[in-house]
């Protein structure tokens, strides 16, 4: 009689044991499935910022506002260069470094 109910209660601990531990993963994928939103909302929000930087790089680099920037007082001491002061290197030379 004993051992029937060390049997069962052996059993009943073990079927305990497996039913927290599922009931503990389902609780993290919950949890995991919870956070996914937030997730999703800042890599919205970081591509949207990227979006707009991409933008203002392209803004700045045009040629009509490096041309504003040119002719900025700050920027006077700047020239173009002589056509002799160009170096241009052959393509065979530049690609085989």
């Amino acid at each position: 009689m004993i051992s029937l109910l060390l049997r069962f209660g052996s059993c009943l601990l073990i079927s305990g044991a497996c039913l927290y531990s599922y009931l503990e993963t389902q609780n993290q994928l919950t949890e995991l499935k919870i956070q996914i939103p937030k997730v999703d909302r800042e890599i919205a929000k970081i591509r949207e910022e990227n979006q707009k930087l991409t933008y203002e790089i392209d803004k700045f680099l045009s040629p009509a506002n490096l041309i504003e920037l040119a002719t900025r007082p700050e920027y006077s001491h700047l020239k173009h260069p002589v056509l002799e002061e160009i170096l241009t290197v052959p393509e065979i030379l530049a690609s085989n470094q």
